[in-house]
């Protein structure tokens, strides 16, 4: 037998603590309708019959409480007891209950209040309603918190004067804080997948190309199948840190190395978001250049590159001024739109060439003498790691994400190879950095997609510059500095984003002569710690348990690093020695 209390036994244990504080003479069972009449025949010496406690003043609030002391005899009196018995249906509890037996374990209280659904009246959607809703990511990009650091209500709340000190003020007063409450995900899976899709289909899929030129189409396929598998790995390992530690990208790198590691991610944040605005912007120039050297009669070219690229300054800087970034939805939605219709016309006339003609002849399997630069682009082409753990707080089920994210990036290594074997077969050593050059410039279509291709990536790309502003923003005038409260302040903050645009601008022409080059560097160095370094050295020094474990972590930070410095000497020997 145990010697655990029965239900029955719990349940008249809590009665009698109950009864001790409700007056006497009152109860919540059945009373019949003469116990409020008192007989002639009755004996004035015995206790009078227990009222109705609705009698009560407030009868029908405190109901409940005289209801425990009721249900204490229920399993005694079921047989005369003629009121109908009430049972809850667990229908129509919280998704998320948590019985009161286990509230009172240690701890029980929190968890039960943590998981109460729609607990924060300013919880949303953060993905899945609109486009738009997808770009508010970029606010909590790699998981850190990086809109705006004020919002008006509570500038406003800060502004407002301390009252004078009475007897009944509190000695501590409202603690103000800047963070952003955390908003409970609610995404469904077939809208978080199409938002992975979103976040890793980007301007990279177009320069894949030419880097199957640079290292053949044998090796080129391996390299990328290589870089996918070896990516899965590393988000695993991250998506592991998170559930142990929690937070963002370089919140867990403080948690677990300390404040320099978090400032070594922010950085490679910082510079992989400037090396793709700098890409998108040189990518942006040799499509016009092409477009108007087809449409322009005359032998000449018109406009040079380093002029478009200046030209683009006077969209990109007003752009860059934006503090809700959700307002380039519409400029981002289009952008990706044409991304896709490109691949729609890149694939159909790849196959329908090949089909007739056959492969190029000069189709090489390898190339030894470029092939390095081919490592570079395309870990540059899986760009998506800055939204991986955005999107897995966004979900209504988490523990969802690491399946869903593996199939995004099987999908998507299919089309990354797909596009760059097809159009290196199609083209062979011709293939240009900017692929829709290849395609034929007499006709509308072309001439159509290159530009508004062109003027889709031109107003997208402040979205890709926003995570480098916040973050140096961040780093200079600190997380409360708001342009909402001194104009100095927000004038201090438009000079940053414009230098920054200018700066942008002043390194695409330096890396405008060798853009495939360009991209294999900023993949080589920028994103390489980001999607392999980092991501090992967190879960070595922090979630790690068994020594084949942590073998396994070394070797994929030496390996992850060896690359790195490999790949930026060769790459930066050969943009040298040509």
């Amino acid at each position: 037998m145990s010697d655990l209390p029965s239900q029955h036994e719990r349940t008249q244990a809590e009665a009698d603590v109950v009864s001790r504080h409700l007056p006497e003479g009152y109860t919540a069972e059945h009373v019949a309708a003469t116990a409020n009449t008192i007989s002639p025949d009755a004996d004035p010496a015995s206790p009078p019959e227990p009222q109705d406690s609705l009698r009560l003043q407030g009868g029908d609030i405190h109901r409940e409480i005289f209801k425990i002391g009721a249900r204490s005899k229920l399993g005694q009196r079921s047989a005369t007891f003629g009121a109908p018995t009430i049972r809850r249906s667990s229908t129509f509890l919280p998704k998320n209950h948590v019985p009161a037996s286990e509230q009172r374990a240690p701890g029980g209280f929190r968890r039960q209040f943590m998981q109460q659904p729609n607990r924060l009246s300013a919880a949303s959607n953060p993905v899945t309603r609109t486009f738009v809703s997808f770009l508010a990511l970029y606010g909590d990009f790699a998981g850190e918190d990086l809109a705006e650091s004020l919002d008006d209500s509570v500038a406003a709340a800060e502004d407002e004067e301390e009252p004078p000190p009475t007897e009944t003020r509190p000695l501590l007063g409202r603690r103000k804080s800047t963070r952003r409450p955390i908003k409970p995900g609610d995404a469904g899976t077939t809208k978080s997948f199409f938002t992975l899709l979103k976040a890793f289909i980007g301007t990279g899929i177009m320069f894949l190309p030419k880097a199957f030129n640079n290292g053949g189409i044998l090796f080129s396929s391996i390299t990328l199948i290589t870089v996918s598998l070896l990516s899965c790995l590393s988000f695993h390992l991250l998506l592991l840190c998170r559930k142990r530690y929690g937070g963002g990208y370089g919140e867990l790198g403080s948690e677990i190395g300390g404040p320099k590691m978090r400032m070594l991610i922010l950085g490679s944040i910082t510079l992989s978001q400037i090396g793709f605005v700098c890409s998108g912007i040189i990518f942006i120039a040799e499509n016009l250049r092409s477009f108007l050297n087809a449409v322009t009669p005359g032998p000449t070219m018109p406009v040079s590159r380093v002029a478009l690229i200046a030209i683009q300054l006077v969209v990109l800087i007003p752009l860059a001024l934006i503090r809700d970034i959700s307002r380039l939805g519409p400029a981002a939605l289009l952008a990706d739109i044409f991304i896709f219709i490109g691949l729609f016309y890149i694939w159909y006339y790849d196959v329908s060439t090949i089909a007739t003609h056959g492969l190029n002849p000069t189709v090489q399997l390898f190339n030894p003498h470029d092939f390095t630069l081919t490592i570079g682009s395309a870990i540059f082409t899986y760009e998506g790691i800055g939204l991986i753990l955005p999107i897995q707080s966004s979900m209504a089920e988490p523990s969802k994400f690491p399946r869903l994210l593996y199939i995004v990036m099987v999908i998507i290594t299919v089309i990354f190879t797909s596009v760059g074997a097809l159009c290196y077969a199609t083209f062979g050593d011709k293939t240009r950095v900017e692929i829709i050059t290849n395609y034929p410039q007499t006709s509308k279509l072309v001439n159509a997609i290159q530009f508004l291709y062109s003027i889709a990536i031109l107003v997208g790309t402040p979205v890709q510059l926003f995570p480098a502003t916040r973050i140096i923003e961040t780093k200079i005038f600190g997380e409360r500095a708001s342009g909402k409260r001194s104009s100095a302040m927000k004038w201090k903050k438009n000079a940053l984003r414009t230098a920054l645009t200018v700066l942008c601008a002043l390194i695409s022409i330096i890396g405008a002569s060798d853009l495939d080059k360009f991209v294999a560097l900023i993949g080589a160095f920028a994103c390489v710690p980001l999607v392999y370094i980092y991501p090992a050295f967190l879960h070595l020094r922090g979630v790690a348990k068994s020594p084949m474990v942590k073998v396994g972590d070394v070797i994929l930070c030496v390996v992850g690093t060896g690359a790195m410095v490999y790949s930026t000497v060769v790459t930066i020997s050969t943009w040298l020695r040509q």
